[in-house]
């Protein structure tokens, strides 16, 4: 399954649309404005919020966390000791850990299972500026989440880029 993500760089609330392959439109990715926090909801083209992504106020390490309903699905955040790329690790809830890396800023990264590609995001594959593809590989993936964890890295690393 791939998905096309036109972000607006300067967008109030930084909302926008990720498309299917045929252009079709299929989530809302809706940022709340003006919280103390990174706060955003994906939404299905009915706008039923199908997950909620948030920024923990206190950590030690900038940590976002993705929730469906009250239920906690993964907590994402930097990995520690990773000098030579950009590197996250997303802790999902059943204490699966994904590894995400690559040059995240450029959008050209892979979300990973024990060194299985479970999703690309790349913008190579399209010549839209300020797009770029999520590449979900497997079936048995949640696209709503594979999405959530791009939003929540891509923010992560450009918060990091501007401290």
């Amino acid at each position: 399954m791939r998905f096309q993500v036109r972000e607006r760089i300067f967008g109030v609330g930084d909302d926008y649309w990720i498309e299917d392959a045929d252009g079709r439109k299929v989530y809302l990715v809706d940022g709340k404005a003006m919280r103390l926090r990174d706060t955003f909801e994906l939404k299905d083209v009915d706008g039923r919020v199908l997950v909620d992504i948030r920024q923990k106020l206190v950590s030690l390490r900038d940590t976002m966390v993705i929730e469906r309903g009250d239920e906690k699905l993964a907590t994402v955040k930097r990995k520690r000791l990773s000098l030579l790329r950009n590197h996250f690790r997303v802790a999902m809830v059943d204490g699966t850990e994904l590894d995400v890396s690559g040059r995240i800023l450029d959008r050209e990264f892979a979300v990973e299972y024990d060194g299985e590609l479970l999703a690309q995001i790349s913008r190579r594959w399209l010549t839209v500026r300020d797009t770029y593809g999520v590449d979900v590989v497997r079936d048995d993936m949640d696209p709503a989440l594979v999405i959530a964890i791009a939003v929540c890295v891509i923010t992560l690393a450009e918060k990091e880029r501007d401290d």
